[in-house]
């Protein structure tokens, strides 16, 4: 089902913004400072009250506990309160399934599995490093399974090859049928990873399509105020300014 959203307005943030997300798509949402990345992606979440749909249903139409069995949305400033072993906070992600243990300790299993944390999995949550923190609240999110995978800045925390493999796990999910947005501000990450570039300015839509349209130099001069020149081959493209 395409979480969409038309004409979506959110007071002093967001202005006549429209977009329908498909899933099996990686889409990245970019842009400077304070363009509303962050609002539109708790929007589609539900997090916002914003005219969403889910397929052809209101998300505040959708009761709780179905709404986060379809999508599943990691916060910027996530920080856990408790100091839960990494294995138990990813077992929260399956609180909003009703299945047996075994389903969901398996689900927690490969949730850790992928982002690679089995090795730290007993360890207390605020005895992680920052980035080792960030992967296991992401993996919270992937123990529960979505249909829709909402990241806010999930790399950005990550040293070189936690990054590059959890691009390369975001391109499985999508390949998989996912549907996957992530608020990115690398843009060369959206211009190789991305099958879609929504960028936002001030609040508005400024460009919305593939990457190779929405990231042009034009674009680029016109929403971020810098000459930039793209190098490189095709999904390995560099930006030097």
């Amino acid at each position: 089902m395409n979480l969409s959203a038309h004409s979506l307005t959110v007071p002093g943030r967001l202005t006549d913004v429209s977009v329908t997300l498909r899933p099996g798509e990686l889409t990245a949402i970019c842009g400077p400072n304070g363009a509303g990345k962050t609002t539109l992606l708790r929007a589609l979440a539900g997090l916002e009250p914003a005219p969403v749909k889910l397929g052809e249903t209101a998300l505040a139409d959708l009761p709780p506990r179905r709404r986060a069995q379809e999508i599943g949305y990691l916060s910027q400033h996530a920080q856990p309160a408790w100091n839960l072993s990494a294995e138990a906070l990813v077992r929260l992600g399956r609180l909003p399934h009703r299945t047996s243990r075994s389903e969901d300790e398996a689900a927690a299993t490969a949730a850790l599995a992928a982002l690679d944390l089995a090795h730290l999995a007993s360890r207390g949550i605020h005895t992680l490093s920052g980035g080792e923190r960030a992967r296991v609240l992401l993996a919270r999110v992937l123990a529960g399974q979505p249909q829709w995978i909402l990241a806010d800045e999930p790399l950005a925390s990550l040293d070189l090859a936690h990054a590059a493999a959890l691009l390369r796990h975001f391109r499985q999910l999508a390949d998989q049928g996912r549907g996957v947005v992530l608020v990115v501000h690398s843009l060369a990450h959206a211009m190789n990873h991305a099958d879609r570039v929504i960028v936002l300015d001030n609040g508005r839509l400024a460009a919305d399509g593939p990457p190779q349209v929405a990231l042009s130099e034009e674009v680029i001069e016109h929403v971020w105020r810098v000459r930039a020149q793209w190098t490189g081959p095709a999904t390995a493209r560099a930006l030097s300014l």
